[in-house]
């Protein structure tokens, strides 16, 4: 009998080789499945700026998800980066790293989360997740404009 994948949550370590794998295969999908005018993923500079939190997805010894949120204003924040890899999916890494975002969040006095992402078949099942959290579809906010591409969502956390 084997032992079940162990699944751990652990904050960024931006110097780790697997963790720029896994901001290059986000890139990688994005660019695979949308025009480069529509790909709004942040380089693992932008991910390491002071204002963003990270978290990743370990299963056993492999960096296979990230997510991270960004604060705007004093009371709202963005979930951006969110990427599990096909060889994590399936655990329910997507659902734990959303769920570790939302408690952060609510524990920073966030009031509301938005996100982007795609309208394409290639998010769907992220989406259904999203909306599965509660998240409803809203127009663009931030400097988002609109865009047949993307799809905008927002929860409320209070």
């Amino acid at each position: 009998m084997s032992k079940p994948a162990q699944i751990e949550l652990r904050p960024a370590d931006f110097n780790d080789p697997q963790l720029r794998q896994l901001v290059e295969a986000h890139h990688a999908y994005g660019a695979a499945h949308y025009p480069a005018e529509s790909n709004h993923e942040l380089g693992i500079d932008e991910l390491a700026a002071d204002n963003m939190q990270l978290v990743t997805a370990w299963l056993d010894d492999e960096c296979v998800g990230m997510a991270g949120f960004k604060p705007f204003g004093t009371e709202a924040a963005e979930v951006k980066s969110m990427h599990v890899l096909a060889s994590g999916r399936g655990h329910g890494i997507g659902t734990k790293l959303i769920n570790h975002i939302l408690e952060l969040a609510r524990a920073q006095k966030i009031d509301e989360i938005y996100l982007e992402t795609g309208s394409r078949e290639a998010s769907a099942a992220a989406r259904a997740m999203y909306e599965k959290f509660g998240f409803a579809y809203c127009g663009p906010f931030g400097d988002y404009r609109e865009d047949p591409e993307s799809v905008f969502m927002r929860l409320a956390l209070k």
